[in-house]
C-alpha cells in the first residue's frame, strides 16, 4: 500500500531511475518484438529493497513530466517510498534502457537511451530542501555522479551534508566505463567520493580496477586507509569478503555464497546485495551477519526476471534467514 508520511525520510539513495523494456524471448535485441516494461536503476533497487524490509525510505531524482516518469513515480510510490524529493523536468525526458532476455546466467546485453535524460540535470540546488537532521543514513553510487557534472557536485554535497550531520553513509561504485570521459576520472572521482563513506561495497574486479590492488585484503585496506569503516566485497557465487572495524577491533573473514539453483537475470545482484547489508547493520547485527544478508538477498534477486522483483520483505527475509542461518 502507499504510505503517506508526515515525517521525512530517515533513508535517503538518490540518482537515475529508467523506464526498461525486457525482451520476452532470448536472442538479438533488433530482432525482439514483444517487451515487458519495468523499473530500472541501481540506487532506487535499494530504496526498493529496504523499503520492502520496514525502513523510512526516501529517493531524491529528477523524472521528465512524460508517461515514463509517470511510470517512474507511481512505482515507487507503491513500493513505499518516500516521494518528497522526486522533482519532474519538463525541459528533459526520462531515461529508457532495452535488455536482452541471455540464457543461461550470462550478462544481458543492455541498450541505453539517456543521454540528456532529466536525471542528468539533476544539481546541489534538488537538494535545498532535504532534512538531514532526520537522516539516519545515505546510500551513494557511482552512477550518480557519471551523469554530469552538476549530478557529480550533487553527489559531493549530500555525502558531505550527511556526513556533517551524523548519518552513516554506504558507497557502491556501480561501474559503469561507458558514462565516463575516461578511466582515470571515473577513479579518481569514486575513490574520493568512496572516502567519503563508512561501508564501501565494490565488486572484485570493481576494486581491483579503482585501487590497482590485487587481493580482497589490499583492496579493503585502501579504502580503510581513505576513512572508511567497513569494506565488504562482493566474490560473485564464492560469496562476499569483510575487512573492517565495526564490531570494535579490525577483523577480516569470507562469507560464503549461498546455493542458487538456477541463475535466472544477475542484474541487481550487487543491489540486493547492498540492501542485506546495509538492513543488517542498520538493525545492529553484527559484520558476519550483515555479510551474510549481503549474499542472501543477493542470490535472490538472481532468481528472477527484473531487477528487484527479488527483493524480499521482513516476512520472507526471517523465514530464509532462519533457514539457512538456524540460531
Amino acid at each position: 500500500m502507499p504510505h503517506s508520511f508526515t515525517s521525512p525520510p530517515a533513508i535517503l539513495t538518490f540518482g537515475e531511475a529508467m523506464a526498461m523494456f525486457v525482451a520476452d524471448t532470448p536472442g538479438e535485441l533488433s530482432g525482439i518484438e514483444r517487451f515487458h516494461r519495468r523499473l530500472a536503476g541501481a540506487d532506487n533497487n535499494v530504496a526498493i529493497g529496504l523499503s520492502r524490509l520496514g525502513f523510512h525510505v526516501g529517493w531524491l531524482s529528477r523524472v521528465g513530466t512524460d508517461s515514463f516518469g509517470g511510470f517512474i513515480q507511481a512505482a515507487l510510490k507503491a513500493e513505499g517510498i518516500d516521494d518528497r524529493y522526486i522533482h519532474a523536468d519538463a525541459q528533459h525526458p526520462t531515461g529508457l534502457l532495452f535488455k536482452e532476455r541471455a540464457r543461461g546466467g550470462a550478462d544481458p546485453r543492455v541498450e541505453y537511451f539517456r543521454r540528456g535524460s532529466a536525471a542528468s540535470h539533476l544539481t546541489i540546488d534538488d537538494a535545498r530542501n532535504v532534512d538531514f537532521q532526520a537522516l539516519n543514513h545515505l546510500h551513494a553510487t557511482g552512477i550518480t555522479p557519471a551523469l554530469s557534472e552538476s549530478a557529480r557536485q550533487l553527489s559531493h554535497h549530500l555525502m558531505e551534508q550527511a556526513r556533517a550531520h551524523g548519518a552513516t553513509i554506504s558507497f557502491d561504485p556501480n561501474l559503469r566505463p561507458s558514462l565516463w570521459p575516461s578511466e582515470n576520472v571515473m577513479r579518481s572521482t569514486l575513490n574520493e567520493l568512496a572516502g567519503r563513506a563508512d561501508w564501501v561495497l565494490p565488486g572484485l574486479s570493481e576494486g581491483q580496477l579503482l585501487t590497482g590492488q590485487k587481493t580482497p585484503y589490499d583492496i579493503a585496506g585502501y579504502y580503510l586507509d581513505q576513512g572508511a569503516s567497513a569494506v565488504i566485497i562482493k566474490l560473485g557465487p564464492e560469496g562476499s569478503y569483510y575487512r573492517g572495524n565495526l564490531d570494535g577491533q579490525e577483523e577480516s573473514f569470507t562469507v560464503d555464497g549461498c546455493p542458487v539453483a538456477e541463475v535466472v537475470d544477475t542484474v541487481g545482484a550487487g543491489d540486493g546485495f547492498a540492501v542485506g547489508v546495509i538492513s543488517a547493520l542498520l538493525d545492529g547485527r553484527t559484520a558476519r551477519q550483515a555479510a551474510q544478508r549481503g549474499n542472501l538477498i543477493g542470490a535472490q534477486a538472481i532468481q528472477v526476471v527484473g531487477d528487484m522483483e527479488g527483493l524480499p520483505n521482513r516476512e520472507h527475509l526471517q523465514a530464509l534467514e532462519a533457514e539457512l542461518y538456524p540460531a
